[in-house]
């Protein structure tokens, strides 16, 4: 479910180091809100992240 619908923005993955230098795998997550917006000329609920809809590249619907 974390995946932006507009720009295809996922989840990263990498590594997490504590302080003794234990390595264990750890995710990025992009900040994704539902959002009713216009799709094709009709409102469809689709998943934004908060970087395309601050940019204007999504037309909400009302």
């Amino acid at each position: 479910m974390a995946k932006c619908d507009i720009c295809g923005k996922g989840v990263g993955f990498g590594k997490k180091y504590s302080h003794s230098h234990i390595r264990t795998n750890r995710q990025w997550k992009p900040n994704v809100q539902p959002v009713k917006a216009i799709v094709d000329g009709s409102p469809k609920k689709i998943y934004v992240c908060t970087r395309c809809l601050r940019s204007g590249k999504v037309q909400r619907a009302i």
